[in-house]
Order: C-alpha cells, then structure tokens, then sequence
C-alpha cells in the first residue's frame, strides 16, 4: 500500500529544505533531482527571505492544479461600470485606500482573495502554490503598469515568513509602515508578471494564474 507524503520543496545552495507550505527546515547543499511526487523548489543563494524563486522542479508523478486566469471580484457596483474602482473593495479600507494604495495594489489583494477562493475549491490553499503568472494593466493615465504596487500586493499573501527564522516579516501596503502581512505564508512560487495592453474584463488591472500541488501525494514506485 502507497504511502501519502507531502512535497518537498529544496532550496539551491546553503539555503533550506523545505516541506510544503511552511514545515521545518534543514539544511541543503546543492538543488537534486526531485523525487517522484515533490516539487524542489529553486531559492536565491544567500537570501532568507526572496521574493520570488528562481524556478521549481516538479517530480514525476506529482498531482498539479492550474488554475484558469482570476481577476478582482466586483466589490464596488456604485463605480461607473467596467471602471478599475469598481473592482476596488473601499469597504475593506474604511472608505478610502490608504496612503500610497494604488488601484493596482488595491486590485491586486482583491485578486489574490479571489485566487485563494479559487484554490479552497479543491481543497488547496496559498501554501501549495508553486508557480504564478501575473498580467497588469495600465492605470489610467500612466504609461506603465504598476509593478511596485502588486509586488506589494503580492508579498501579503506570499514570500512574507524568514526560512531561516520562520518568523513572519513585516511588509508595506502603500506608503504606510511595514506591518504583519494579511496571510502568513512561506510559499516562494516561481513568477512571471508581464505588461499587456487589455485584459479580458474592463476595469480589470490585474489577472493571475497559478500551479498548485496537491499537499497529499502518491508517489510513482
């Protein structure tokens, strides 16, 4: 009878190892080959606390999730229709974004609540994603897309636990103080965020995709 197992996630150089999600570390000398059903996940050298991965290795065998691209949910309907504010949750706020919020920044946790809405339908959560694939729009007016202000978006939900501390990391919304991130998460995903024209809803800033692995394996004997 197969045994269940977690995927490892292995970190290159003198960095960590890790379980899925945010499971205690040791230490690991060089990226291997991943073993049939985890996922060796390919860390900066010397950084405790990256904000992305190099890349990840995903053994055979190994049960993915890909998720459809999501948006921001439409939290705003008093917002003129097809609007980039109609998709931002001023509620959640008290009213009003704070200091240094960008619409992109705003648009960007709404999208990462709605990813996490996405990956509890199947019974996975932020801890299991491994890969992400950002699209952003302009904001009006601005002749490039926001990327400072979903890297800050982003880092509330991902990247935001030292691997070596395994201690929470204080990150900024806006221009506000560093605080304790909205969803503690040692997760480092591999990432790419691209620029485009249009996405494919109006008012839309931001759509992302992820990769998951299902936290339970059954490895390929």
């Amino acid at each position: 009878m197969k045994k269940h197992r977690r995927p490892l996630a292995i970190a290159a150089g003198a960095a960590l190892l890790l379980g899925a999600g945010a499971g205690a570390g040791v230490a690991a000398e060089r990226f291997t080959t991943p073993e049939p059903g985890t996922v060796a996940v390919n860390l900066p050298v010397g950084s405790t606390n990256p904000n992305i991965a190099r890349g990840v290795g995903i053994g055979a065998g190994t049960a993915i999730y890909k998720s459809s691209g999501t948006g921001p949910t439409l939290v705003n309907p008093a917002a003129p229709a097809g609007s980039a504010e109609s998709y931002v949750d001023y509620a959640s706020f008290g009213g009003e974004l704070p200091g240094g919020v960008t619409l992109t920044e705003a648009q960007g946790l709404n999208a990462l609540a709605a990813i996490g809405e996405n990956l509890a339908s199947v019974g996975l959560d932020f801890d299991d994603v491994i890969t992400m694939r950002v699209f952003l729009d302009n904001e009006a007016g601005a002749e490039v897309a926001d990327f400072a202000g979903w890297n800050r978006a982003y880092r509330q939900y991902f990247a935001n636990v030292d691997l070596e501390a395994r201690e929470p990391v204080l990150v900024p919304m806006g221009t506000g103080e560093p605080a304790a991130p909205l969803r503690e998460n040692a997760a480092v995903p591999s990432r790419a965020a691209l620029e485009i024209g249009t996405l494919p809803v109006p008012g839309w800033l931001v759509e992302i995709e992820v990769d998951a692995v299902y936290p339970e394996q059954h490895p390929v004997d």
